[in-house]
Parts: C-alpha cells; sequence; structure tokens
C-alpha cells in the first residue's frame, strides 16, 4: 500500500509480480554465460602455461633502463626489476610468456635501499630485486628503442 498512489495494492499481488520477473531473469542470465562459458584445458602443461601468463605482470616489475644495463644489451642481456619474491624459474617463465623469447640463463641479486633524509625526516628506500636476463645470440627483446 502506497501513501502517495492512488491504486491500492495487496502484499499477494507483489509477491507475485516479483517471482515472475526473477524466473525471467534468471533464465537469461544462464542464456548469457552459457555461450561466454570458458573452455578447460585438459592438459597440465597447458594450464602451468596459462597460469603463468596470468602472473607474469606480478613477476616482472619493469625493465630497468641505466647506461650499465644499456650497455649489457650488447652483450645479448637483458636487465628486469622482479617482484621480491620471484626466482629465476618464475622470471624465465614470465619472459617466455610476455616476449615469446626462452632466456638461456637468468642471475638474480637483491639491492638493499639507500638512507635517505629531507630535512631532520630520515628514512630509507625499499629493497628491491634485479634481474639479468641472458638470451641466446640470435633472440632479441625490442626494451630500449627510443631511449
Amino acid at each position: 500500500m502506497s501513501l502517495f498512489s492512488s491504486k491500492k495494492t495487496t502484499k499477494e499481488e507483489i509477491t507475485k509480480t516479483d517471482t515472475t520477473t526473477d524466473a525471467k531473469e534468471a533464465a537469461s542470465m544462464k542464456d548469457l554465460y552459457s555461450e561466454v562459458a570458458p573452455k578447460k584445458v585438459a592438459t597440465k602443461a597447458g594450464a602451468k602455461v596459462s597460469k603463468v601468463a596470468n602472473e607474469a605482470y606480478r613477476v616482472l616489475v619493469s625493465p630497468l633502463v641505466t647506461e650499465k644495463a644499456t650497455a649489457l644489451h650488447e652483450e645479448n642481456k637483458y636487465v628486469f626489476v622482479v617482484a621480491n619474491d620471484a626466482n629465476k624459474i618464475s622470471v624465465a617463465q614470465a619472459i617466455q610468456s610476455v616476449y615469446g623469447v626462452s632466456p638461456k640463463k637468468v642471475n638474480i641479486s637483491n639491492i638493499k635501499g639507500k638512507a635517505v633524509s629531507r630535512g631532520n625526516v630520515r628514512g630509507r628506500r625499499s629493497d628491491w630485486r634485479k634481474a639479468v636476463v641472458t638470451l641466446a645470440k640470435c633472440e632479441t627483446i625490442k626494451i630500449y628503442e627510443g631511449v
């Protein structure tokens, strides 16, 4: 029953209309999602590749562009900032999935953050991890173009 409506409705009529619209919406949602259902991969190797492709953005933070890194480019070595919990295997798989090249060797080093001060406030930059990825002579990654 509404205060501003001239037509008075009962609770039974309201519940009847609600159940009919819910049934229609549920049927239409099933139709929508049945067409877009993702296909499942039966092989284990395929599942690992898709998982690595989804996780690559968590492993590779950014390419490191410095003078030393560009000098290493001549030796087919590429430098990346990686996540603090990344290991050599996950970095190699992430490079494979993102750039489509298989690394020959991966070296990882931990870089400690420097102590900094601004006025009277002292602080410390965060620690980070650097990965040097060596590729075969025939493979390249276009990171340093336009820099």
